[in-house]
């Protein structure tokens, strides 16, 4: 086994790393799902952040597509899974931000957010 070998500088980048992962750990917001039956809807789940509701989504039966309703926007943003749901309530709250690798995003997805943004 070859020993490495780390300079101050190479010792002071590990150090800021590993500084930058733990307060990412402990600065992160904690959200919660839980979920509800409504007459109309069938299973409606909500995204909560602390005691602040911060969207709804549900499944239709017609295509199986996921619709999500974030409470600062009054569009409803269609998804093909519950966790693009999710995000896109989280991040239309203003409590995440997402960088996005525009070429390996799901094109559908991003001209629905595009389109939601306009």
């Amino acid at each position: 086994m070859t020993p490495i070998i780390m300079d101050a500088q190479g010792f002071a980048q590990l150090e800021l790393e590993q500084y930058i992962e733990e307060q990412a750990v402990e600065l992160a917001p904690e959200f919660e799902i839980d979920a509800i039956y409504d007459g109309d809807f069938g299973n409606l789940y909500r995204v909560w952040f602390g005691f602040k509701l911060l969207g709804t989504f549900y499944r239709t039966d017609i295509d199986g597509l996921w619709v999500a309703q974030p409470i600062e926007s009054d569009c409803l943003i269609r998804c093909e899974t519950p966790e693009e749901a999710q995000l896109l309530i989280i991040t239309v709250s203003g409590l995440l931000v997402v960088e996005v690798n525009y070429k390996k995003i799901n094109s559908r997805l991003l001209q629905r957010v595009v389109m939601r943004s306009q």
